[in-house]
């Protein structure tokens, strides 16, 4: 409003001018009247002057009105943009799971709720066999680890514990005695619910850690420095080694991990922010005899896995699913273990 009546106050500039001329010629010297002839001149000049203003203000009118106009038009014109960018990003969205889809083939199992979609697949390859699910998160806070001080606990005790609709076995562990008793305890960074277990440990050699965000989101590297980890944002995850994919691209095997045929949990992203479980047998010649990680780093790529890490496998591998253990154990059984990744339904 203010910047309007500065406007209109130099619209009307001249007018004022012409007025205090008027008054100026309206008195001599003398301080006596001046002849109505002697003023018709300046009348006109104010009439015109006016005239000119209304003219004026009448242009300005218009123009505004105009860019109103042209202002909802530009709107309507955003808005239609805008709803076209969303139906193509549902349109790509769409033909991204179907592209997805067809390289994993169909699901053996699924659940969806409004927090979760699960669908699960069989995995087979030459001389080994497994299971993968791929989990669309709706709601972030499905996605946990799970860890039990203690003797540790089997990823279906997880499972039924949390009330989750699958879990995979998580982080490496070691075992050491405490007050008489045996204790599971976790190796490198583990966390739950935004808290690290123990407290933070520096990497060693390949060790990585390896979660989810608030969003949940995949965040994961190797850390040596606690601020550096925090600053992923994770909310949950688990140490191992070592990084499988990283930006879409294979990482070097250590070489004391090199071309070994075993069992093998690992956990991965796609391009949309859907996440992969996979777990493969091993150990059983009549059933399957293991994975390398370089076969692994194969069939990831061409499922189209931008990052994957490779979790604690032989004897822990299991993947549960509806409080079923689809896989074979090598073990024969579970194994109790010290972290759990599972997802509530």
């Amino acid at each position: 409003m203010y910047r309007v009546n500065l406007f209109f106050l130099f619209l009307l500039a001249p007018v004022l001018g012409a007025v205090i001329a008027l008054s100026s010629l309206g008195q001599n010297a003398a301080g006596l009247t001046l002849p109505v002839v002697q003023l018709e001149p300046a009348v006109a000049a104010l009439h015109e002057e006016v005239q000119h203003l209304q003219y004026t203000i009448g242009f300005v009118r218009e123009s505004l009105e105009e860019q109103q106009q042209r202002y909802e038009e530009q709107q309507r014109l955003l808005q239609a943009l805008a709803e076209k960018t969303r139906e193509h990003k549902r349109l790509s969205d769409a033909i991204y799971e179907q592209h997805i889809l067809d390289k994993l083939g169909p699901p053996v199992r699924v659940h969806r709720s409004p927090r979760v979609e699960v669908k699960v697949f069989q995995l087979k390859g030459i001389g080994y066999r497994g299971y993968i699910a791929k989990v669309k998160p709706f709601d972030p806070a499905v996605l946990r680890v799970t860890y039990q001080p203690g003797p540790g606990e089997t990823t279906s005790a997880a499972v039924r514990r949390t009330g989750a609709i699958m879990g995979i076995n998580g982080g490496g562990f070691y075992r050491a005695p405490s007050g008489g008793e045996i204790h599971t305890l976790p190796i490198g960074n583990t966390m739950v619910d935004g808290k690290l277990i123990g407290g933070f440990q520096p990497s060693r050699e390949d060790l990585f850690f390896a979660g989810f965000d608030r969003r949940g989101r995949l965040v994961g590297g190797v850390f040596h420095d606690r601020n550096a980890l925090l600053a992923t944002g994770a909310r949950q995850g688990v140490s191992f080694v070592p990084i499988l994919i990283r930006d879409r691209k294979p990482v070097p095997i250590p070489e004391m991990w090199r071309n070994q045929r075993q069992p093998r949990t690992i956990l991965g992203e796609y391009a949309n922010g859907d996440l992969i479980f996979i777990v493969v047998d091993g150990r059983q010649a009549d059933w399957s005899s293991g994975v390398t990680l370089e076969d692994l780093q194969l069939t990831l790529i061409e499922f189209g896995v931008i990052d994957a890490y490779n979790l604690d496998g032989g004897g822990s591998s299991v993947f549960v699913f509806d409080n079923e253990v689809l896989n074979r154990p090598s073990d024969g059984r579970e194994r109790a273990i010290a972290t759990s990744i599972v997802v509530l339904p």
